[in-house]
């Protein structure tokens, strides 16, 4: 039982310290997912694993609803089509399964959100090439000290742990935290 108290307790110290040093970081992407929001953008969310199902997760709370009865948001999880997925990756390579399709669909005026636990996927560094081709703006939320993709992005959130598992809960948390001030504002 101890190890099951020792889980939640850890959890509970890499929460404290994203509280206390990531505060000006969220608050900044909450500012570009509203600004997306306001303008009518579209919000597009990927990652891998565990990643892409938080993705998902994300998206569904914009268009369907997080905690307040209000508009549709215009998300989309990047993660969800299987045909397209494995044909970009068959036809090209795993590399492209989100790119091509920020290709197609993204628009200036888009956020493209990433959420990664190393910050150094391929297919999310393509991504966010794509994004500033053309003119999406990108934002991700990675962990264990950024990766490559920090220097990448116009803003990337890093979650102050080397745990994948951490980093996946925190981002998720934070996101929560977004999603919530978004909705009361679209509430009215």
């Amino acid at each position: 039982m101890n190890h099951l108290v020792a889980h939640l307790n850890d959890l509970s110290a890499t929460a404290a310290r994203a509280a206390n040093t990531l505060g000006p970081s969220i608050e900044k992407a909450a500012a570009m997912v509203q600004a997306t929001v306001d303008r009518g953008g579209t919000l597009f969310f990927c990652g891998n694993g565990g990643s892409a199902a938080d993705a998902q997760h994300l998206a569904t709370e914009y268009v369907v609803r997080y905690q307040r009865e209000r508009r549709a948001i215009a998300a989309i999880a990047l993660t969800t089509d299987t045909s397209l997925i494995t044909a970009a990756a068959n036809d090209y390579a795993f590399e492209q399964i989100f790119a091509r399709q920020i290709e197609a669909l993204g628009k200036p005026g888009d956020l493209l959100v990433m959420h990664t636990t190393s910050g150094k996927s391929a297919n999310l560094l393509r991504a966010a090439e794509v994004a500033k081709q053309k003119g999406v703006a990108t934002l991700a939320l990675s962990a264990k000290g950024g990766g490559p993709i920090a220097a990448m992005v116009d803003h990337c959130i890093v979650v102050p742990t080397d745990r994948t598992d951490r980093a996946q809960e925190i981002q998720l948390a934070i996101q929560h935290a977004i999603c919530d001030a978004v909705d009361a504002k679209a509430a009215g």
